[in-house]
């Protein structure tokens, strides 16, 4: 449920608040002491991010410049080797488990600093402050962090929920309309899995993207609907066994179509392309209205996100990534399905849905 006190609007969820106000940033310090007070805060994030905001938060937390750990934006990032850099250098800067993690940035900080403070001394605390549309609404909900490895995105990781979550709408000022964009294909995702009227009320701000006033009522009240829709489905299922696994519609080919592109597209970008495919699926298979694939690709086409993979991608090889997908069982994909806009097909199969390769393939070949 989202409480609202003079234009802040705050979610619970069960150990954590996501607390959603423009110019929160500067409040951030008592934020912080009141739910992981440590001896010593180290902020991780990257090299878009931290020339913008990463003094006002080490100021925010009365803490020096040398407490600020920057790694390059990008997915291609999001490795292995990335964590045990930072790890390392959380180390041999003597920091200990007196220790609270701040996670930076958008997705791809946030599920990296989550996976460091999730075995950093096996286990510190941590504060998601997402600056990202998508990470907002998504990412930074729900204790999933991880990094990619070459077989697919976010294989290796740990859940490890946040101390909370702080969202400054304000800082959407300063991104891309191409990062907006791609933020926006979560949201269309929250409302086919659960919202239909939510669903109308993005197609509805969908084609005024370029104009909208990030910190006006209308985005804080699109975040704060995505952020409960997702809070509700993580509270009821924590670890992924079951309706929690509505949350990937979109995203078994999203995440194959990004791994064979080379990370050459936006999460949500390839998340969009993702439902778009999913949903065509799901009519194919019988489990969607008729009419839903149409309706998804209509509000992705009009929010400016791409509905059909790059030119060059190999059908095949997007059909072999998804063999690497983290929901895949036996070898084989399962996916996340839409009955119809707002409401999810597949509660008789904990919410996972077998699909024959030979019809993904057909499906993707168009």
């Amino acid at each position: 449920m989202v409480t609202t006190i003079r234009g802040s609007h705050e979610v619970r969820l069960a150990t954590y608040a996501v607390t959603i106000e423009p110019g929160v940033l500067d409040r951030i310090g008592k934020i912080v002491d009141s739910v992981a007070r440590a001896h010593r805060y180290a902020i991780i994030t990257d090299d878009n991010v931290g020339p913008l905001y990463a003094a006002r938060i080490a100021k925010a937390l009365q803490v020096p410049a040398d407490a600020t750990f920057t790694i390059p934006a990008g997915e291609a990032h999001k490795t292995r080797e990335t964590w045990a850099r930072l790890t390392d250098a959380l180390l041999a800067a003597g920091f200990g488990r007196d220790t609270t993690i701040i996670a930076l940035g958008g997705g791809v900080v946030g599920d990296l600093a989550g996976f460091v403070a999730a075995t950093f001394m096996r286990g510190v605390p941590f504060v998601q402050v997402p600056t990202t549309l998508l990470a907002m609404i998504d990412a930074s909900i729900g204790g999933k962090t991880g990094v990619d490895t070459a077989a697919g995105k976010n294989l290796v990781g740990a859940f490890h929920q946040p101390a909370a979550v702080v969202a400054d709408t304000s800082v959407l000022a300063t991104l891309p309309i191409n990062e907006l964009r791609a933020g926006m294909a979560e949201a269309i995702k929250h409302g086919v899995i659960a919202d239909a009227a939510y669903f109308a009320r993005i197609a509805s701000l969908a084609g005024s993207l370029r104009s909208i006033d990030v910190a006006s009522p209308a985005m804080l009240d699109l975040v704060a609907r995505s952020v409960e829709i997702k809070a509700d489905v993580v509270s009821r299922d924590e670890r992924e066994n079951g309706i929690r696994k509505i949350l990937n519609f979109g995203h078994t080919i999203g995440h194959a179509v990004e791994l064979v592109s080379e990370f050459s597209l936006l999460h949500g970008e390839a998340v969009a392309i993702g439902m778009v495919y999913e949903a065509r699926i799901a009519e194919r298979v019988g489990v969607a209205d008729a009419g839903t694939a149409a309706e998804v690709q209509r509000v992705v086409r009009l929010t400016g996100l791409p509905d059909v993979c790059p030119d060059g991608l190999s059908v095949d090889a997007i059909v072999a990534a998804t063999r690497g997908d983290k929901k895949a069982r036996g070898g084989r994909a399962e996916y996340a399905l839409p009955a119809r806009i707002g409401a999810m097909a597949g509660a008789s199969s904990s919410w996972g849905i077998a699909v024959s390769e030979d019809l993904v393939r057909d499906v993707l070949a168009g």
